[in-house]
């Protein structure tokens, strides 16, 4: 007797006929009900005739001229049928698009047109993940920690960040996605494999290779370590995708150090993520680059996760934070004091202040830590992820 069961959508009807061929052919699964219409609303009818099959999984074909239709039923799904895994079929060269069935629910993204493998592979998965006990069925959040300029001590905040999310939940990681990467420094660890070593092995990615790439800290921190030498080939956001929908099955919290890298895969990963912190001085030339950063980062559509956090703060005669906030168009989030001297001895000796007991910046970022997760115990976050999780 197949394991789950699924509801399939799609417009097209050789496609729904192919997928129903297809999700019976992996023998671990079996179609109970098959849709020619994607729900428009929550009261649809269509909605109310699957809820009484109660599918493990949902399928729905994300056809190129029917996009918008599709990602909307993805919505509708995943809030009406909580309890099942809504999976997508559609195509991979749009990274826009992968982004927007993530955020409105999918749980895997399958390659359109897809094949029994790869169907087979996915429900592995999702039977795997139920067995597994005490595995929260969410996704992971992602913060991205970019700087406003160069110096700016965004990689400095990621680390520390990651270490106090680690201390308090015990399930974060930490991508170093920076062009040459710091982190490794910063936590005294010399990893074997990198972010690049990732990207190149997509192909057959899953959770058991990602945790051999990553490198163990001893406080339990996990490190995807960035480049160790500038790389003239650069991955596709698409590439930085499929790796960020691996990862976020992994770990209850992210933290990406995209130190001063601006380009596509920033965008990317800025619109996966829960909050993009952008680390600044309180000074003009800082905070007109934040403003740059907000500006391009938020073409795509994440501009109202955008945040400030003024590091090395210190008060300054004139600085008006509501004008500050008004000229940038993200808040004033937090503020870490300016402790120059402990935070280059920490870089230089390889221990993060998190490490060296109750500091004054220490205190600091466990408090941003602790602020960036005050509802996850009484909000029930959308889950998301991409398309092949664990």
């Amino acid at each position: 007797m197949p394991e789950l069961s699924v509801a399939v959508f799609a417009t097209d009807h050789d496609q729904r006929a192919v997928l129903q061929v297809l999700v019976d052919g992996t023998s671990v699964a079996h179609t109970v009900c098959s849709n020619s219409t994607m729900p428009l609303a929550a009261n649809d009818p269509v909605i109310r005739r699957t809820q009484a099959f109660t599918p493990d999984v949902i399928l729905v074909d994300i056809a190129t001229d029917g996009i918008t239709s599709a990602l909307r039923a993805v919505e509708l799904l995943h809030q009406e049928l909580p309890d099942s895994a809504v999976f997508a079929v559609g195509p991979m060269t749009q990274p826009q698009l992968i982004v927007s069935a993530m955020r409105a629910g999918v749980r895997e993204y399958i390659e359109r047109p897809t094949t029994t493998t790869d169907l087979l592979e996915a429900f592995v998965r999702l039977s795997a993940s139920r067995r597994k006990p005490g595995r929260e069925s969410s996704r992971g959040k992602v913060f991205t920690i970019v700087n406003a300029k160069g110096g700016s001590g965004a990689t400095t905040v990621a680390v520390n960040l990651a270490l106090a999310l680690q201390s308090a939940h015990h399930s974060a990681a930490l991508v170093d996605l920076a062009p040459l990467g710091h982190c490794a420094l910063h936590l005294n660890l010399k990893p074997v494999f990198t972010v690049s070593d990732a990207i190149t092995n997509l192909h057959r990615l899953d959770s058991s290779l990602l945790d051999s790439f990553m490198a163990r800290h001893d406080r339990g921190l996990q490190l995807l370590a960035g480049p160790a030498a500038p790389s003239a080939i650069e991955p596709s956001a698409s590439d930085f995708a499929r790796l960020f929908d691996t990862i976020v099955g992994l770990f209850r919290y992210i933290v990406v150090d995209a130190s001063s890298r601006l380009d596509s895969a920033t965008r990317l990963v800025s619109n996966l993520s829960e909050k993009i912190l952008i680390i600044a001085h309180a000074d003009v030339a800082s905070l007109w680059s934040a403003g740059r950063v907000a500006q391009y980062l938020g073409e795509s559509g994440s501009r109202d996760r955008f945040a400030l956090v003024l590091n090395r703060y210190r008060k300054v005669a004139g600085f008006n934070e509501t004008e500050t906030e008004a000229a940038i168009g993200a808040p004033v989030l937090w503020r870490i004091p300016n402790q120059y001297f402990a935070v280059s001895t920490a870089i230089d000796r390889g221990v993060p202040l998190m490490q060296q007991g109750n500091t004054e910046i220490a205190r600091s970022i466990s408090g941003l830590a602790e602020y960036l997760t005050k509802d996850d115990l009484e909000v029930k976050r959308t889950a998301w992820s991409l398309f092949k999780t664990v």
